[in-house]
C-alpha cells in the first residue's frame, strides 16, 4: 500500500468543489474522526462513497482502484468486507453534514424580475429488495394480496431553476407523502425567492407555511377549487384568501397546435395561485410563462436517476447504507451542477442550461484516473478540464419545453384495435393565455 493512507482521498477535478477541507469539516461536525490512523481513514471512505456514484456500474473495490490509479504507487485494495465495515463505522452523519455544506444555489443563478426562481417536487428511487429496506421504506402496492416490486424511497428537493443546483433535500419512507416532507425544507426559503410547485402542494396549510417564510409562491391548483374572492383586478385575475394569505388567482388556457398549419389544436386549462399580487409588476402572461420553469426540477431528477445512476437500483442492503448512498448521490449531483454553473459564469453569454450534464459527468469520470495531475498542478484555469469540455460542446438555446405525450417505444408490439399512433405529433407549439376577461397572445415555441 502507498505510504500515504490518504491517496484515495479525492474526487478528481470535482475535489475543487468537494474539497478535503469541506470533507474534514463535515467529519468533525459529525464527530466521526478516527482516533487512530487506519488503512481506510474516514476521509477516504467518504470519497469512496462519492466516487461510487460516478461509477455506479462497478463495485466499491473497483471504485477504490480507480481512485488510486493516478497515484503512481500500487495499492493492495481492501476486500469487500473491510469496505463494508468502514462504511458502517463512519455512519450517515458525515455525508449528511457534507451535503449541508455543499448544497445551495450556485453563484450567478438566473433570476426572474429580481427573484431567485426555485421549484419543489418529489420523486422515488428503487432500493435493493431486502427485509430491512422493505420495512424501512415500503414499496408500491400491487394487485390485492400481491407484493409490489423493489422497495422504494421518496426524495423531495428544492432546486434553483436555471442552474438546477440543489437548495435542500429530504428523503425517507415511500409511505410518507411529499407534502409531509415539504415542511422540513421550508427553512431554506427566504425573501427574494419564488417557489414553483405542482397542484399536489396546493394545500392551505402548506401555502400558509411557505408564505410565512417571506418567499413568494406560484402553485397550480385544481380548476374547480373555490376561493373567497376579495378583489377583481383589471387584467381579469382575482385576489382571494387562503386562510390569512392573500393570493392572486390566474386562469390560463393553453392551446397547442398539433402540426404547423394543420388547424388541429389541443387545449388545456390551468389555474394558478400566487402571492405575486401586483398585476402591473407581474403581468398574468409573464407569471404563466414563469410557471413553465417548474419543469427544471423534472429535468434535474432525470439527470440524477437516468444519467448519473443510469437507471440502476441503489446498492446498499440496509437503511443506513441507503441513507449514505442518497446523500452521496445528492453531493455528486450538486458538485457536477456547481461545476457547470461556474463554467457558465466564467463564459459570458452562456447559460447553465446550454452546458451538458452528460459531458460534465463523463469528463469527471475520465479525470479520476488523472487525479494525481489534477490535484498537484497549479490552479490557473478556474473552469478546468470539465469546463473546457463543456464549452467545446455548447448546446443551442433551450427550445420550448412543451411537447405532446407520445409513445416512443411501445411496451408491447400488439396494439388494440382502434389505438392511436401518437409518434407523429410535432413539437411546434403556439401558446395563448386566457384570463377571465380577455384572450392575450402568448409566445410561439
Amino acid at each position: 500500500m502507498p505510504e500515504d493512507p490518504f491517496t484515495a482521498g479525492h474526487l478528481g477535478e470535482l475535489t475543487r468543489v468537494v474539497s478535503t477541507d469541506l470533507v474534514d469539516a463535515a467529519i468533525d461536525a459529525a464527530g466521526a474522526a478516527q482516533k487512530r490512523l487506519r488503512r481506510l481513514p474516514t476521509r477516504v471512505v467518504v470519497y469512496v462513497l462519492l466516487a461510487g456514484v460516478l461509477f455506479a456500474d462497478v463495485g466499491y473495490r473497483q471504485v477504490l482502484t480507480r481512485l488510486t490509479t493516478g497515484a503512481g504507487a500500487a495499492m493492495r485494495v481492501p476486500g469487500s468486507s473491510a469496505l463494508s465495515q468502514a462504511f458502517r463505522r463512519i455512519g450517515v452523519r458525515p455525508l449528511a453534514e457534507l451535503f449541508d455544506l455543499v448544497r445551495g444555489p450556485a453563484a450567478g443563478s438566473p433570476r426572474w424580475r429580481g427573484l431567485r426562481v426555485c421549484a419543489i417536487d418529489g420523486t422515488s428511487m428503487f432500493v435493493p429488495d431486502t427485509t430491512a429496506n422493505a420495512v424501512a421504506f415500503g414499496r408500491q402496492t400491487g394487485r390485492p394480496g400481491a407484493p409490489g416490486g423493489y422497495p422504494m424511497l421518496r426524495l423531495l428537493t428544492i432546486v434553483a431553476c436555471g442552474s438546477r443546483t440543489i437548495i435542500d433535500a429530504a428523503f425517507g419512507s415511500y409511505r410518507i407523502g411529499e407534502t409531509s416532507y415539504a415542511p422540513h425544507l421550508l427553512d431554506s426559503l427566504a425573501p427574494g425567492m419564488v417557489l414553483l410547485a405542482d397542484r399536489n402542494f396546493a394545500s392551505a396549510a402548506l401555502i400558509t407555511q411557505i408564505a410565512d417564510t417571506g418567499a413568494q409562491l406560484l402553485i397550480r391548483c385544481k380548476n374547480g377549487r373555490r376561493f373567497t374572492v376579495v378583489e377583481s383586478l383589471g387584467d381579469g385575475t382575482t385576489i382571494a384568501l387562503i386562510g390569512a394569505t392573500r393570493v392572486r388567482v390566474i386562469d390560463a388556457v393553453i392551446r397547442v397546435e398539433l402540426a404547423p398549419g394543420s388547424g388541429r389544436y389541443r387545449t388545456g386549462t390551468y389555474r394558478l395561485i400566487t402571492t405575486l399580487t401586483d398585476a402591473e409588476r407581474y403581468p398574468a402572461l409573464a407569471v404563466v410563462e414563469l410557471y413553465h420553469q417548474r419543469w427544471e426540477i423534472e429535468t434535474s431528477f432525470r439527470e440524477t436517476k437516468a444519467t448519473l445512476l443510469d437507471g440502476r437500483v441503489l446498492r446498499a442492503h440496509t437503511p443506513a447504507g441507503i441513507a449514505q448512498e442518497v446523500y452521496a448521490v445528492l453531493i455528486v449531483a450538486q458538485s457536477l451542477r456547481t461545476a457547470i454553473a461556474d463554467t457558465a459564469l466564467a463564459s459570458a453569454g452562456t447559460e447553465p442550461t446550454q452546458l451538458s450534464f452528460t459531458i460534465a459527468l463523463n469528463t469527471a469520470r475520465d479525470g479520476i484516473c488523472c487525479a494525481a495531475i489534477v490535484l498537484t498542478e497549479p490552479v490557473t484555469d478556474l473552469i478546468g478540464r470539465i469546463g473546457t469540455a463543456l464549452l467545446a460542446n455548447v448546446l443551442p438555446h433551450r427550445r420550448s419545453r412543451s411537447s405532446p405525450r407520445i409513445v416512443k417505444r411501445a411496451i408491447s408490439k400488439h396494439r388494440a384495435k382502434g389505438s392511436v399512433d401518437r409518434t407523429n405529433y410535432t413539437t411546434t407549439i403556439t401558446t395563448r393565455i386566457h384570463t377571465t376577461s380577455s384572450l392575450t397572445p402568448g409566445h410561439t415555441g
